[in-house]
């Protein structure tokens, strides 16, 4: 194994214009992969932000039932994504490995993110096993399918880091438009078809047509073009066992892994939460949708800006400085929690300090691929998005079965019309969540980054690993 030393290795020009030539991705391509994870969203950012509103306020679901379930789920949820991986590692079609999945899983997917909101008006304990089965089958089963293949497509379709960020970029900048498109527009538009059970589920259909139509662009255009040679290799050398101690000896992927959560902890908490806030805190369950898109358009715009800010100051320094806004943000709110405007301008400001994370996560994934190979001799690029998708379960579900724990022990009130009278010690429970939340999460991502350090050593890895491969 070689040794970690400090690294200041600048490669030829002239070596690196002709790699990034080689690994190149047209905007056609970085825009259809971007339209997989706005299909993704389109659909799961709906059940992030809003299915739970939809149990306890329109389904009459008990908010202990559904934080139960979320808890449950979990455990189910912590394997998938790992088996994923290995599947997608097993995987050998005409269209790749990771590609053909983003096809196959696409129907199922959209089928079962409708079904999630036919909840039969039954007994208590008849409706808990339809929404565990559903929801995990949508979620276990469907998304992991999609989104860990996803995640693996960007490393097989290039292996050049600045190409790579670029994929991440245009992903976190496209995502969120599934965000604006579901969360935004959905209470609206369930009011449209006349605000009750069923208008859920009219709505959800309208969304999965969407997605599916993105899902499909994302699969023709994004083609797999890395060469297997030291793929086979490994085969040869190695076992499954190897490749997960490769995984769990990276000290890289954990930062990735913890990284990764801080975003979707951040967007279940805000996407969860938020709706409340405005109904009881503000007054105006309407209100959500403004403060919720102020968000996701500075995102955005902040992805965008992104590559620029990248080349003077790279990925680490440039997300750990957007952390330190965020976090500094957040805690400006303490000063007027009450107002609806001032919610909109720290919303704006701490958006601007998320923006770098979100997108170029996923480029540090990639590189964290290669730093494994270049440590362990092992290249687990499935295994590392697949690992690293714990961080999203671990934000959607967790997250969202403590919240809904603590809103049923400050005792929040569900029902089938939405209005019922909350005591105080649920209004305040829901404030808390909304204010500390996001503060703690943005103050771990600050620390995590604090800490990593793999920028400054990138550049000779790559020069390790090519010398390696061209023997």
């Amino acid at each position: 194994m070689q040794a970690e030393m400090q690294m200041d290795y600048t490669p030829d020009e002239k070596t690196r214009e002709t790699t990034i030539k080689k690994g190149a991705t047209s905007t056609k391509v970085r825009v259809s992969y971007g339209l997989g994870d706005t299909a993704c969203n389109i659909v799961f950012g709906m059940i992030t932000a809003l299915l739970t509103l939809f149990y306890t306020d329109y389904a009459g679901v008990p908010v202990a039932t559904v934080g139960l379930v979320m808890l449950i789920s979990r455990v189910f949820d912590g394997s998938s994504d790992v088996i994923m991986g290995f599947l997608v590692n097993k995987t050998h079609s005409k269209w790749g490995k990771a590609r053909p999945w983003i096809l196959w899983m696409s129907v199922p997917y959209c089928v079962s993110a409708v079904a999630l909101f036919l909840v039969p008006q039954t007994n208590a304990s008849l409706q808990f096993w339809y929404i565990f089965i559903v929801y995990n089958l949508c979620t276990t089963v469907c998304y992991t399918a999609i989104n860990v293949p996803l995640g693996t497509l960007s490393t097989r379709m290039t292996r050049v880091s600045h190409e790579r960020d670029m994929l991440s970029v245009f992903r976190m900048a496209l995502a969120p438009v599934g965000k604006i498109i579901a969360v935004t527009f959905t209470l609206p538009v369930v009011k449209l078809f006349g605000n009750d059970k069923s208008a859920w589920a009219k709505t959800m259909s309208i969304w999965v047509v969407l997605a599916f139509l993105m899902l499909l662009i994302c699969f023709l255009n994004c083609k797999e073009t890395e060469e297997e040679k030291n793929e086979n290799r490994q085969k040869e050398k190695g076992t499954a066992g190897k490749d997960v101690k490769a995984l769990l000896s990276n000290q890289y992927f954990w930062s990735c892994l913890i990284l990764w959560t801080v975003t979707c902890v951040h967007a279940t908490i805000i996407g969860t939460v938020l709706p409340y806030y405005c109904k009881y805190e503000f007054g105006n369950d309407n209100l959500y949708s403004y403060v919720y898109t102020a968000e996701i358009v500075v995102l955005i715009i902040g992805a965008i800006l992104s590559p620029a800010l990248m080349k003077k100051m790279g990925k680490r320094n440039l997300s750990l400085a957007g952390a330190i806004v965020a976090v500094l943000a957040q805690a400006a709110f303490l000063f007027n929690p009450g107002s609806f405007s001032w919610a909109m301008v720290t919303t704006v400001i701490r958006a601007f300090g998320q923006a770098p994370l979100t997108a170029v996560v996923f480029g540090m994934m990639g590189d964290t691929v290669d730093f494994g190979e270049w440590k362990s001799n092992r290249r687990t690029e499935s295994l590392i998005f697949g690992g690293g998708s714990l961080g999203f379960k671990i934000g959607t579900g967790i997250t969202s079965a403590v919240m809904t724990s603590l809103l049923a022990a400050a005792g929040y009130m569900s029902s089938t019309a939405g209005g019922a009278v909350q005591p105080d010690s649920a209004i305040t429970m829901i404030r808390n969540i909304y204010i500390w939340g996001p503060m703690l999460v943005w103050g771990v991502a600050v620390i995590t980054l604090v800490l990593y350090q793999l920028d400054k050593k990138y550049p000779r890895i790559m020069k390790d690993l090519e010398e390696r491969r061209s023997i």
